[in-house]
């Protein structure tokens, strides 16, 4: 290659960062471009993981692994620190270990909860946004179960979920298969225990034909789950959740209480770009930013529309599109470096499994329903692949869910 030495900065090492630098260390030689990923940990953790360690399911350290173990170092600076600033048209990088400089920008800083200013609820519920906290969630659930045995409290056995969306959905299905575990180990009758997910819009599961949300609500229920769809949380406050219901305000009592009903990007976009909304940005259909053709957008902190014109919505933030979007973009880069033509992005999608458990699960795959064992296996499948495009054979025969 005939063109001059660049220097491509990578912000996070999510699904989508990490993807970028993976398919970029295949397409490039190491004399062909500086390449520096930084993120602010020193590994990458499955986030569609986070409920299984949030409900006990897993171990947080089977969801993580080092990043320094999907990185060739030959071709690939990793810098462990905080992004602080991106100065655009300077072209530079502040961090909390020094300023970068780039020719060409990544920016894949991944999310944050949303609580979309309901009062308290930062304050008195927890999410499940890293490894940190999905352990704390768990933790305080076995510390109120405990502390039952002496307090006789049935608040400190009542767990309450704000959202019925893709994660509160899992989450619960975790929760209906450890907590069943939990009492036993404590002597506690699980008839006892109740749960209560609360969600604001009158159906859930908005990605799944009706016959499957049927199924995965009626798996729940089965199991000792109450649903308050068509429900809004006004409050969470240290009792619970205040929710309204019929126009008056009602208190859920719970010591436990769980918020999956949002997410978005990170803050430090709208310090850094204009026209950002809840930490995303719109981007063009190579994925860069409108004025900064050096500079694109990826994953969690990016607007990818399915379409143009005032119909054109964007398409959900999964770990699907994100490990896309950084495989075409690494592409894009290496167009880039050669002078040739940048492709847009088209997100393929081969569907949609959402877990119930281990052992049970519904999904839309290649545009077919599939419910039961079988979705439980495809979503194995599905997660396993996520570690080996990601990590390599070897980290997906360590941390993959198929053996």
């Amino acid at each position: 290659m005939s063109y001059e030495r660049k220097k491509i900065v990578v912000l996070g090492a999510g699904y989508a960062g990490l993807a970028t630098v993976v398919r970029l260390q295949k397409e490039l030689g190491f004399q062909d471009a500086d390449i520096t990923l930084i993120n602010k940990n020193e590994y990458h953790y499955e986030a569609t993981w986070l409920h299984e360690t949030a409900a006990g399911s897993i171990n947080w350290e089977d969801g993580v692994y080092p990043i320094a173990k999907a990185v060739d170092n030959m071709k690939t600076k990793f810098i462990v620190a905080e992004v602080t600033k991106i100065n655009k048209d300077a072209q530079t990088v502040e961090t909390t270990q020094g300023e970068f400089e780039f020719d060409y920008l990544v920016v894949a800083l991944g999310f944050e909860s949303e609580t979309f200013g309901i009062t308290g609820m930062e304050e008195y519920a927890q999410a499940m946004t890293n490894p940190t906290n999905a352990l704390e969630a768990r933790q305080s659930i076995e510390a109120n179960f405990k502390n039952y045995l002496t307090s006789g409290d049935e608040n400190d056995l009542s767990i309450v979920v704000g959202g019925a969306g893709f994660t509160g959905i899992e989450y619960l299905g975790e929760l209906v298969e450890t907590l069943p575990e939990l009492c036993a180990q404590l002597g506690i009758d699980y008839n006892k225990v109740k749960i209560t997910c609360v969600e604001a819009m009158p159906s859930m599961l908005p990605m799944f034909p009706k016959e499957l949300v049927d199924y995965a609500q009626k798996f729940l229920e089965d199991r000792g789950v109450t649903f308050m769809l068509g429900t809004a949380i006004t409050a969470a406050n240290d009792k619970g959740f205040m929710v309204k219901v019929d126009e008056k305000e009602q208190q859920l009592y719970a010591n436990n209480r769980i918020w999956t009903a949002g997410v978005r990007g990170s803050r430090l976009m709208e310090e850094s770009f204009d026209g950002v909304k809840r930490g995303r940005i719109v981007v063009n259909s190579d994925l860069s930013v409108d004025g900064y053709d050096n500079i694109f957008v990826i994953g969690d902190v990016a607007a990818v529309m399915n379409g143009e014109g005032p119909d054109a919505r964007p398409y959900p933030t999964t770990a699907q599109i994100a490990m896309q979007l950084g495989d075409h973009l690494a592409r894009n880069i290496k167009r880039k470096l050669n002078g040739d033509k940048l492709e847009p992005f088209v997100f393929d999608d081969k569907g949609t499994v959402c877990s119930l458990g281990s052992k049970d699960g519904i999904g839309m795959v290649f545009g077919k329903p599939i419910k039961g064992k079988s979705a439980a296996i495809m979503k194995k499948v599905i997660d396993t692949r996520a570690v080996f495009i990601l990590g390599g054979p070897i980290l997906a025969y360590s941390k993959g869910k198929l053996l």
